[in-house]
């Protein structure tokens, strides 16, 4: 292989990859936002719950991050954003696709 083939050849396998790695930085920004405007005041910035939430509630269910709420499924975490969950009201202003970009967004902050 000659080196303007390699070019090319590198040029076809890598360029694909590229609006695919911008569309996942665009979703985690929107959910980034999403989160930032419905979530943080309640959940914390980084998801460990917002410490004047924790002294007036308590941790439990605050603290979004931890290994018992990573492991449950998309679709619990998802009804729970939709409908509410103990003390937490539903999500009624956020659309189902918002749902997700918020669940993702979550789940980037455990890890």
């Amino acid at each position: 292989m000659n080196i303007k083939t390699a070019v090319i050849a590198t040029a076809l396998v890598t360029t694909p990859a590229w609006p695919i790695s911008n569309a996942h930085a665009g979703e985690a920004d929107e959910g980034k936002a999403l989160y930032q405007k419905n979530c943080v005041g309640c959940h914390g910035a980084d998801g460990k719950g917002n410490p004047a939430m924790i002294k007036a509630m308590g941790e439990k269910g605050l603290n979004i991050v931890t290994k018992e709420t990573m492991d449950k499924s998309d679709e619990v975490l998802l009804k729970v954003i939709a409908e509410g969950a103990g003390k937490m009201p539903p999500s009624k202003k956020l659309s189902a696709d918002d749902q997700k970009a918020v669940l993702r967004y979550n789940r980037s902050l455990a890890k």
